[in-house]
């Protein structure tokens, strides 16, 4: 019985030896999974302003973009416009004349 009760004995202790372990692995593995979400929240934190920067000079790019195709059509309507004008201008002028030549018109 004696011999029974002393290898009991030494199952468990060795069973909390191996549960000892087994605690300060997962500490261990938990300081480790917080040691690299600490440094992955650095390296983000640290490309902050890059990545501004670059959704910044995308948006001016965008802008410019933008700008210049306004900028074109402003132009073309422009053009149009004075064209239209002109051609205006000259059938208002011969009218002005015959009305001018001839009042009872």
């Amino acid at each position: 019985m004696d011999e029974t009760l002393k290898r009991l004995l030494d199952a468990e202790v060795r069973a909390e030896t191996i549960a000892q372990e087994a605690e300060q692995e997962r500490e261990r593995i938990i300081q480790a999974a917080m040691a690299d979400a600490r440094a992955e929240d650095q390296r983000f934190t640290a490309r902050i302003p890059d990545l501004h920067r670059s959704l910044i000079h995308k948006a001016e790019e965008r802008a410019t973009q933008t700008i210049a195709e306004l900028k074109r059509r402003y132009d073309e309507r422009h053009v149009q416009l004075r064209n239209l004008a002109e051609e205006r201008e000259l059938v208002a002028l011969e009218t002005a004349f015959e009305l001018l030549v001839d009042p009872s018109r």
